[in-house]
């Protein structure tokens, strides 16, 4: 009996040790699976941009200079009080949100209160940043952050216009017509064609002469030819005889013609994902709403638009992401006759690098782009992420 004991009990410890191994093996496996993915990443993903924050920190002209720390980043923001100040002004309206988000909705007897409070820090936010903006404009480097309003006007004047006109383009493909295929194929098709030749025809079509396609559109509503391309003064003074200036003066006239463009490229890109979300919404809640008596703006409203809002907000996050990358079609398209002002941020970058040979300073400013374009996406995934529905 005891010798049967002693047996099990010995054998117990050499089972686990076993199993152990067993397990050391599977992580083993697991890791050489996943090694060669990290090896391509940490290569080509990673190193270039830990190398990128080590060029920012020197003086480097096409040969690497002195240590200068923070220097390059301090010569593009001009102010760190004036970032604080800047980022400080942010952080009211992100209050001013989180009370109307919450407070608002539990206190439903002091909503008047509740809503002027979260006005008035709203206004208070706003003042806050355009002193902020104020001080890093008056030290810091005027071409880079004023490329940051012309980027953020072409990722305004493009993302909603592409999205909204791909989802209308998706709803009515998705509906069974003639030459449903040959339509879907030629709303790809832009998207798929060479940025560097599509943005020279674009250059022709938006021609400061009378006779391209831009100006003989705009006689066909008795309006005078336009320089497009070529035109620096903004959109609104031109086009509504308006006399605003600074940020709300709003994109040049050169920079709408660009727009135009980006909206032109994708969307057909964004046609096809939304038709893919449509596939995925089951028929039988549209059979079920019309039995209910809807009809199709209420199954549209209804139906449609909440279970496409996962889709919706995957094309905004990632067509927001890459108007602030955008460069290409922006650097083809861009003519001295527009003074600067269809520069978004990725081609200043480019400027510094290239033709100023600036190396250092031009990696700090886009690591500066880069925390720009990281702290844009976390807001838009808190702000807009909570109203997805997953159904």
């Amino acid at each position: 009996m005891a010798t049967t004991t002693s047996s099990i009990s010995g054998g117990a410890p050499k089972k686990r040790r076993r199993m152990r191994w067993i397990d050391v093996q599977e992580q083993l496996t697991a890791y050489l699976f996943i090694l060669p993915a990290f090896l391509v990443i940490s290569l080509f993903g990673l190193f270039p941009i830990g190398y990128a924050v080590y060029m920012s920190t020197f003086r480097w002209r096409v040969r690497k200079g002195s240590f200068v720390g923070l220097q390059n980043y301090t010569k593009t923001v001009g102010d760190w009080k004036g970032v604080a100040i800047f980022i400080g002004g942010f952080i009211l309206i992100g209050i001013a949100y989180w009370i109307w988000q919450n407070a608002f909705r539990s206190l439903s007897n002091r909503k008047l209160i509740i809503g002027t409070l979260a006005a008035l820090i709203l206004m208070a936010g706003g003042w806050v940043i355009s002193s902020g903006w104020g001080l890093m404009i008056a030290n810091g480097d005027e071409d880079f952050l004023g490329s940051l309003p012309r980027t953020l006007y072409y990722a305004i004047g493009t993302v909603p216009a592409e999205i909204a006109i791909a989802l209308v383009l998706a709803y009515l493909l998705y509906q069974k017509i003639q030459g449903q295929e040959f339509f879907r194929m030629l709303y790809f098709l832009p998207y798929i064609t060479p940025v560097v030749a599509t943005a020279v025809v674009f250059r022709t079509i938006f021609n400061s002469r009378p006779t391209s396609l831009a100006n003989q559109f705009l006689g066909m509503f008795g309006k005078e030819p336009q320089k497009w391309l070529f035109e620096p003064r903004p959109f609104n003074n031109v086009m509504f005889g308006l006399n605003l200036e600074g940020f709300w003066a709003g994109p040049s006239m050169a920079l709408v013609s660009i727009v135009f463009f980006g909206i032109w490229t994708y969307v057909g890109y964004n046609t096809v994902i939304f038709l893919a979300g449509l596939g995925s919404i089951p028929h039988e809640l549209y059979e079920a709403a019309e039995i209910d008596g809807a009809n199709k703006w209420h199954a549209f409203r209804h139906i449609t638009l909440p279970l496409l809002s996962p889709v919706t907000f995957y094309l905004a996050l990632i067509a927001f992401i890459g108007t602030f990358k955008a460069f290409n079609h922006i650097y083809v398209m861009r003519v001295p006759s527009a003074l600067g002002t269809v520069d978004v941020t990725s081609v200043t970058i480019f400027d510094t690098f290239y033709k100023a040979n600036q190396y250092g300073y031009a990696t700090a400013q886009a690591i500066i782009l880069f925390f720009i374009i990281l702290a844009l996406t976390l807001v838009q995934n808190k702000v807009f992420g909570e109203r997805v529905f997953y159904g």
